[in-house]
Formats: structure tokens, sequence, C-alpha cells
């Protein structure tokens, strides 16, 4: 067989030179005849010797220089092929698809199973899918895991001049139908992964611990055990601190700085800060409720002063959803630990002094302010926009309140500010509005601290000034551009934070009995007639309504039912459907009634006067989306379940609006939610 090889190329034009001087020298020996024929022949001779010599060498000597090309290339070959199958680094060769057609013994060793590897690669390399091998002459680069080594695989197209050089290294009918080859090399970078993660778990983390209501709290204490209080307290923190390797540092007197190494952190999350049940627990026999912390945690791959930020952030969001909690914020993303204890009431007024000193500034530094609550609003966030507004008629400045569409039980309150005593424009609608925005007003929110969930979410990009007065417990997206952002969970309602800053106000501020009673009415319809999260101050802001003319007796017949009403709503509590025993879902009809959403609410409160009923879960279909009224005592955080479906509100009063689900989809995934909760322990 290598007799029958022919030389081709260069190569054999230079051995073929001997018969080009020849026809040189022939031509030269014509010439010397025609000159001197004695001479001539003289030439003729000597041509004719070279000549023989010539053919002698081409079939003798180039046949064994072929011979010794021949073995030349195949001990090369021989020795190029020993070299790339003991390389060191793991290589091969695949086809098009995918498919490993030849592999070193180093690639052998990684792969470890070249039968599935012949297969596609991605069976032994599940992160080398097909959409991520190379096209064209572009290269590759994937990382990829096997066993506890990592690799980063470089994957570059052979092209046809290059499959020349490199079909020696592997069969010839593995390659007969392949057009393309795809080269493979496997890099070993296990150390330095393992030294990235190694930094990485050096890094430091910042928090930040607060201990709530520290003053009230000392001040439901006799002196003596002041110190023993404050004492357990510290006492706990410091030794969870060492518990995590942590440096802590009492920047305050109910205030903690803590940097701890990253290393720590997956196991912070998996325990959930059990630091929070440990000061609860705190009890010294003074028959008083025991103390609170809240943590703020800021992670991610920011710079150290980010990470700080992103800390502030989270005890700031901590502390707007109720306190008691734990926040790990990175970048936009939280996530929320604890917060399952109904919050006690702050009975200090301080904070309401302050903010309504805030409010009454920014007020006066604008032109016109305009208000607005969440969509379809309740009696609460209409009762607080018309406070709102009577603060600021009061500073002498142009009012407005964005009302668009409100629920059935709250239009016999806006009718009544329709009339001589009130502005025309005093209501308006979301274009009427955003005609009016400029750098002179100032929008106030209340009722809501989402932006998608206003009545007119357009108006908050429209100004530089915000303000955002809220009772329910805040979530991670929030409005984030507010100049003032007062968040008071342990309030009962929005019209509830409006009376007490109205109080602060100042200027001869006094309500008129039609403002009086749409404030008097939002504390009624959130506490569920005063039975719901009233304390000391939601009291005090009754009375301090019905000093300004609030008629209990009207309020109560303006939110009477009619019959039709009753019966759906009793139709729709007999069909409940109690699931494990202890969870209420209902479907609450929407045709032919004006506010299903407030029926819906309504049955929910009703459905927690069954025995041995935890939870409430009403489901409404209205304007394209299930509405979820969910209710709750005391044992199931209900406002936590409700940001899992977009929602929110608090502890133990929520809801939700659920697009693109029917009642059936919605059901399954509240029953998926209730199991996962039962599961963490969290009910």
């Amino acid at each position: 067989m290598q007799q029958d090889i022919k030389l081709k190329g260069r190569l054999r034009t230079y051995l073929r030179w001997p018969l080009f001087l020849s026809l040189l020298l022939l031509v030269m020996v014509v010439q010397l005849f025609i000159e001197d024929r004695r001479a001539g022949f003289i030439g003729f001779c000597y041509f004719a010797v070279f000549f023989l010599l010539a053919l002698i060498l081409r079939y003798t000597g180039h046949r064994k220089l072929r011979l010794d090309l021949i073995h030349f290339a195949s001990t090369y070959g021989e020795m190029q092929m020993q070299v790339m199958t003991e390389l060191s680094v793991p290589f091969a060769i695949l086809s098009e698809e995918g498919q490993l057609l030849w592999g070193n013994e180093a690639f052998v060793q990684v792969a470890v199973n070249k039968k599935a590897a012949r297969k596609n690669i991605a069976n032994v390399f599940p992160e080398i899918t097909e959409s991520r091998l190379p096209a064209d002459d572009q290269e590759t680069v994937v990382h990829i895991q096997a066993g506890e080594q990592y690799y980063r695989a470089i994957l570059k197209v052979v092209s046809d001049e290059a499959q020349e050089t490199t079909e020696h290294l592997m069969p010839m009918d593995q390659l007969l139908d392949t057009k393309t080859l795809i080269t493979m090399f496997l890099y070993d970078e296990t150390e330095v992964i393992q030294a990235e993660e190694k930094r990485e778990a050096e890094n430091l983390i910042v928090g930040l611990l607060y201990i709530d209501n520290y003053d009230e709290m000392l001040d439901n204490i006799d002196e003596v055990r002041q110190s023993l209080m404050t004492a357990l307290i510290d006492r706990k923190i410091n030794k969870y601190m060492q518990g995590i390797d942590a440096i802590s540092k009492k920047i305050e007197k109910d205030k903690f700085l803590f940097v701890f190494k990253q290393s720590y952190l997956q196991d912070i999350l998996n325990t959930r800060f059990p630091i929070l049940e440990d000061i609860r627990n705190i009890n010294i026999g003074n028959n008083q409720a025991g103390a609170s912390i809240s943590i703020g945690i800021g992670v991610g791959n920011g710079t150290f002063l980010e990470r700080y930020e992103w800390a502030r952030a989270a005890i700031d969001l901590a502390l707007g959803r109720g306190g008691d909690q734990a926040v790990v914020k990175s970048g936009d993303q939280e996530q929320f630990f604890g917060g399952k204890r109904v919050q006690l009431e702050r009975n200090t007024r301080v904070k309401a002094r302050v903010k309504a000193h805030a409010l009454k500034e920014l007020i006066e530094g604008k032109e016109r302010v305009i208000v607005m609550g969440h969509s379809i609003g309740d009696a609460d966030s209409f009762g607080a926009s018309i406070g709102i507004y009577r603060i600021a008629k009061t500073l002498n400045r142009k009012a407005h309140i964005v009302v668009d569409e409100v629920n059935a039980s709250v239009k016999p309150l806006k009718e009544r500010f329709y009339g001589n005593e009130y502005d025309d424009d005093m209501l308006l609608n979301g274009d009427e509005a955003k005609a009016l925005m400029d750098d002179s007003v100032l929008l106030v929110i209340v009722d809501v601290n989402k932006g998608d969930h206003t009545e007119c979410p357009e108006l908050i990009d429209m100004v530089q000034s915000v303000v955002v007065i809220d009772h329910h417990r805040q979530a991670g997206d929030a409005i984030a551009n507010a100049v003032l952002f007062y968040i008071e969970p342990y309030a009962s309602s929005a019209s509830e934070m409006v009376a007490e800053i109205s109080q602060y106000i100042g200027g001869g501020l006094k309500l008129r009995p039609a403002e009086a009673e749409a404030m008097y009415s939002g504390i009624m319809i959130d506490t569920n007639y005063f039975t719901d999260k009233c304390g000391v101050r939601t009291f005090e802001a009754m009375a301090y309504l019905r000093r300004n003319g609030a008629d209990a007796v009207r309020i109560r017949k303006l939110f009477r039912e009619s019959l039709e009403e009753y019966k759906i709503k009793a139709a729709t509590i007999q069909d409940t459907e109690l699931y494990l025993d202890q969870y209420a879902i209902a479907e609450c009809p929407s045709r032919g009634i004006d506010s299903p959403t407030v029926l819906g609410a309504k049955i929910a409160n009703s459905l927690l006067d069954i025995n041995k009923v935890k939870a409430s879960f009403v489901l409404t279909k209205y304007n394209g989306k299930i509405y979820i009224s969910a209710r709750s005592i005391d044992e199931v955080n209900v406002q936590v379940m409700m940001e899992h479906f977009g929602g929110g509100g608090h502890i133990n009063m929520a809801g939700a609006q659920v697009p693109g689900l029917d009642i059936d989809g919605v059901k399954e995934r509240l029953k998926q939610e209730i199991d996962q909760m039962i599961e963490e322990g969290e009910v």
C-alpha cells in the first residue's frame, strides 16, 4: 500500500529537478552542435552520462526516499497521536451535533461515561446544550462541573483545512459522514473557583438590629427590673452574635450594628432567625408584653458601603411592616422572616406629632395638594383623603381628591361632598388630575404604599414631592421616591392616622360634620365595627371625630345592607369549603352586586365567627381579576400569604388581586400556600 502512495505538491516538484536540468542541458548540447560539431559531441556524451544517472536515481533512490518519507510521516503521526492521547489537558473532538468522536485519556477520565457522551456530550456535561455549541468560526466558553471538579470548556469549529491535519487522530470510519468537527479543551478551574468561594465566604455582611418600643417597654416595668430586662436582652443578642462569629457594637441604647462573614449567612437563613423568638420569650414576671426586635441585613456583590445602605433599607422595611421580624435585602430583592405576632399599639404620639409638623411644612411649600388613595376606594381610603383635604384647606392651599371608582358603600359618603359647601373641582378623576400636575403640586397618597395599586399610578412620576400615609405593612415594592413616608402598622386605619395628624396641624383646624363622619366611617369599617385592631389611640381618634360632629347613628344607617346582598351573603357562607377543617374558602358571586369586593370582605369577616376556623378566604371574580379577601384572628399571618399573590395588608386582614387565573386555579394555589405554611411551621 505504501508503494502506491504518490507524492504531491512541492515535494514532488523538488524531487523532479534532475529531469528539468536534463532538458536544460539538452538545449545547451544542441547549441554546441550548431557552433562546433566536436564540442557538441563532447557535450552530448556528458549529457548522456548525466541523464543515465538521473534515470537510475529516479527509479532506485526515489523509491527509497518515498519509503523514508512514509516512515517519517507514520512515526510523526504516531508520536502526535501519543502526545494528544497522553496530553494532561482533557481534549476531545465532537461532531456537529455534539456527539463525542474521540477523546484523549485525560478527557475519558473526566467524562467517565464515554458511551453516553458518544450519544451526546450533554449527557455527560448538561451545561453544553445544543444552543451553546459553536457555529462558524466562533469560539465558545462554557463552565461545567464534573463531580467535585470545575472546568472551563473551550469549544471551536475546525475548518476544512484543519480537518485534514486532524483526521489521523481517529479512525477514518468515524469521519466519513462528518463535515464539521468541534474541538473541545477542558481547563481545570477548581482551585480558582474554590479560592473565589473562599474569598466570597470571607466577605463581610452588614446588619442592623433594633429593639422595638424600647422606651415604652421600660415604662411598663418598675425601675428595679428595668436594668434586668435590658441586661437579659443584651445577653441574648450578644450570645446570638457570638454564635455567628459576628462583631457587634451597640450604637444607641436600642440599636446594634453588627458584621459577620458571609459563610454564616445560609445557616442564619435556614434557622430563620431564632433570636426573634428568644427575645419574645424573655419574661421577668411583670405580666407585661415581652420585648421584640427587628433585624435588617444587606447582602450582595456590591461594595461594603452599598451593603450597609441595603441593611438600612432592610431595617426600615422591617419596622415599616410592624417590627418583630428580619428582612434580608440584596439589591431590589427581599426575604422576610418572622412578623407572625400581632404587634401592640404604640401609646406615644411623638411620631404622629413629628410627621404632622413635616407634613405641614411640605404643604406650605407648595401651591396645590392632590390626594389619592387606592383603586376602587373604600371608606378608609376616602375618609383619610377627606382629612388631608381639610388640612390643606386650613393651610390655605388648593386641594383636590382623585376619585375614579369607589365601592357601593362609599357612594353615600361621596354624595355629601357635592354641593355649595365644597368646590366643584374638589373631586377629580385621573385625567383631570394629570392636567394639574406640575412642580407646585404635593401628591399625598393614603391607605396604600404600592404605586401600582393607587387610583392613578401615572401621577407618581409626574411630581417631585410625594407623601405616603398608610397603615398597611410595607412591602418591598413600596413607593420609593416619597419625601415623607409615614407607615404605622399599629394603627387601625389610615383615617385614624390622619385624625391624629389633624390635631397637631394647628391653624384653627376644624372638621365639618361630613368630614368627621367620613373619617369615622373609615375607622369603623377597617376595624370591623370596632372589633379588630382597636387600641387606645383608636378610641381617642374616634372621640376627636365625635367632638367634630360625627354622628354614629347616621353612619350606621349608611352602611346597612340590602336584603338581596344579605341573602347572597348567607348563600355564600352555606357553600363554604372548610379546607383541613380550619380554613374557610368561599366564592362570592359578582353578578348583580354593586360592590362585590366589599361584600366579599364582609363574608370573610363573618366566616371567622365559625368555631375552629383559623382563617377565611373569599374569592370574587371582578373586572377580569380574582379578588381575594383574607381574614384571620391570631393564628395565621394572612398578610404574608397575600404577598405571595402580589397583595398585602395586615397580619389578620389582607387581600390581593390575581390576574390570569380562574377561581379554581386561585383555590388550588391558596391550598398550596396553606400546606406550605403548615409544613414550615408557620401555623
